[in-house]
């Protein structure tokens, strides 16, 4: 077999393999042997069926599976034996096969680049001076005190303010006709709030228990719901019930029943520490995502155009998954086109490209490795914090190539842990504090 590999780009490389009429004349025998052992010809024991007859009847099947066989296992062969690592499906073009001569093929297909990191040792970073303050617990402790509030029934007023929690009944119609999704019954609202379209909780306001009222909501050009978007809906209106919240007292007993402490300023010191955790959490992810920053901003090379489009396509499901989930919510505008999307993920990904490759030579370079049983305990804790879909997530770790994809994960945020405790760090002040702000807590 003669292979010759030719550089079309630090990223795409074209191999020629050739081979000679032997070893394609042994291929041809291989499959005609193993397709008389299978089928039945009239007239013809199995087994025994002369190749001629099996030529006419299979010739082109024959030479189909042998072209791809040969392609498969020499492709294989040659870039095992040359240590490539392809990142892309090959693009193989094959001349003609026969049975009486060599057969030649080439292929072209994406590499990861060839990357000389340096200088990746006490990088320096700035690390932003956080603190937790006793606003920020007192700020925790009134949301616990929220989560336990109870909505009581409003005593001696029966027309709707501003913060109450309102059941009613409505029907929605345009130019006088109703429209899907148009009519609800014991639907609660917060009044004020926003989780419903403002306009729409505006005009509850002053309605009177029991009294049917018609009232007109406009709705925005970017309204997720098409068919309302931009258009005007009377809502004939019947307020059930009003309601509203009544928070604990806070004080020990409170700390007993729901925050499970002796006493509130126990309490209190188990919020701290939740906050503390969760800042530290948030200034080392904010250290890596700089250090990744330096890596890229100081070594320069070309990203393998596959890499970059699997990783662009795989944060556009999650994008689609993320706005497809809120389209149907109240008062969610509609989310930005496909294309600005995808121009924006494109980006990012290409950035999370380059990182990966970085991170990746850095923990060669380090010996930096996940045993199996590593691997393996990864797998149980994902497990148990799944609940009830303990047994499909093992069944999914169960495949190879998605335990690979968790190895490399893991291998990929312990180089990162190792960057950080070798990176000089320099403390700044902020005046904004992170610490247990919306999205921030882990």
């Amino acid at each position: 077999m003669k292979i010759d590999i030719d550089e079309l780009s630090p990223v795409q490389r074209k191999i020629r393999v050739e081979l000679p009429a032997d070893t394609v004349a042994k291929e041809f025998t291989h499959a005609y042997k193993n397709l008389g052992q299978r089928v039945q010809v009239k007239g013809f024991r199995n087994g025994k069926i002369p190749r001629s007859v099996l030529q006419g009847i299979y010739g082109e099947d024959v030479k189909s599976e042998v072209r791809s066989h040969l392609v498969e296992e020499c492709l294989g062969e040659a870039i095992k034996e040359r240590g490539i690592q392809i990142v892309s499906r090959p693009e193989v073009e094959a001349n003609e096969l026969s049975e009486a001569g060599g057969f030649s093929f080439s292929a072209v297909f994406e590499i990861k680049p060839e990357i000389e990191v340096k200088d990746y040792l006490g990088l320096e970073v700035e690390k932003v001076k956080l603190t937790v303050s006793d606003d920020q617990v007192q700020d925790a402790l009134k949301r616990i005190q929220e989560g336990h509030a109870q909505l009581e029934p409003v005593v001696g007023r029966d027309v709707v303010q501003t913060g109450d929690f309102v059941t009613l009944d409505f029907e929605g119609s345009i130019a006088g006709k109703p429209f899907a999704g148009g009519k609800g019954e014991n639907y609660m609202i917060e009044v004020g709030s926003g989780h419903a379209l403002p306009q729409f909780e505006q005009a509850v306001v002053g309605l009177k228990i029991g009294d049917q009222q018609t009232v007109q909501v406009s709705y925005p050009e970017s309204y997720a719901n098409k068919e309302i978007a931009a258009k005007t809906v009377d809502f004939a209106i019947v307020v059930r019930e009003i309601k509203q919240k009544v928070l604990p007292t806070l004080d020990d007993e409170f700390a007993k029943d729901h925050g499970e402490h002796a006493s509130l300023a126990e309490l209190k010191a188990a919020i701290r520490k939740r906050l503390e955790g969760e800042l530290k959490h948030y200034q080392d992810e904010d250290l890596k995502e700089k250090l990744v920053s330096r890596l890229i901003d100081t070594h320069s090379f070309v990203t393998p155009p596959s890499m970059v489009e699997r990783q662009t396509r795989y944060l556009m499901e999650r994008y689609q998954s993320q706005t497809g989930a809120q389209a149907g919510a109240e008062g969610e505008e509609a989310a930005p086109p496909m294309e600005e999307a995808r121009k924006t993920l494109e980006g990012r990904a290409a950035r999370q490209v380059q990182a990966t490759l970085l991170v990746e030579k850095i923990s060669q370079l380090e010996k930096i490795e996940i045993t199996d049983k590593a691997v393996q305990e990864r797998v149980d804790n994902l497990a148990r914090a799944s609940g009830d879909r303990a047994k499909s997530v093992r069944e999914y770790y169960a495949r190879p190539e998605a335990r690979d994809d968790l190895r490399a994960q893991m291998i990929f945020d312990q180089t990162l842990g190792y960057l950080l405790e070798r990176a000089q760090i320099k403390e700044v002040d902020s005046p904004v504090s992170k610490v247990d702000e919306p999205g921030e807590k882990s």
